[in-house]
């Protein structure tokens, strides 16, 4: 069987918080430093707030970047009054990954047990872009990237993954 080449993505990160700034963004500097030591490239990373319209701002911006092939958000997933980031991206969404959400419940609930169902994490694809919203604690990005979606985004996974699909996303 043939060995696959890895593909290095462009990855754009998004962390949604009232209180975070660079120097205290733990989840955004944990999916930054994971990508890189994946081999993939950070395209960028923003900071904003709890924001309905201006998470879908950037969000929408980079899926209309043919330089930005993943999206990922950390914080907003909640319940709380606040929580608003799957309000803001489920619009743009062209098709969900509603197993992304399961699996990353289901994993996580080995994890933390019932306030797994808390979490609101979700997936899908925008304009050929794939966009994966998580939750904003630490360990839940290092779940989410270490179970999930480091090897979906990985050329060389079998049987398949998310990166041999993305010729075919805006047919």
């Amino acid at each position: 069987m043939n060995e696959r080449s890895f593909i290095p993505l462009r990855i754009a990160v998004l962390t949604v918080s009232d209180t975070r700034t660079e120097a205290t963004d733990a989840s955004g500097k944990l999916l930054v430093e994971r990508l890189e030591d994946a081999g993939h490239r950070l395209a960028e990373k923003i900071i904003v707030p709890d924001d309905i319209y201006r998470i879908r701002a950037v969000v929408s911006a980079w899926i209309a970047d043919t330089d930005v092939d993943v999206v990922l958000t950390t914080g907003g997933t909640g319940v709380t009054g606040r929580d608003g980031t799957p309000e803001a991206v489920a619009p743009l969404l062209d098709k969900t990954l509603d197993g992304f959400g399961e699996v990353f419940r289901t994993i996580s609930y080995a994890e933390i047990g019932t306030s797994t169902i808390q979490s609101r994490a979700l997936a899908g694809v925008a304009n050929g872009t794939y966009i994966f919203c998580l939750p904003g604690s630490r360990n839940a990005c290092a779940t989410a990237w270490d179970k999930l979606i480091q090897a979906q985004l990985d050329y060389r996974t079998r049987p398949c993954n998310l990166v041999e699909l993305m010729p075919r996303l805006r047919e």
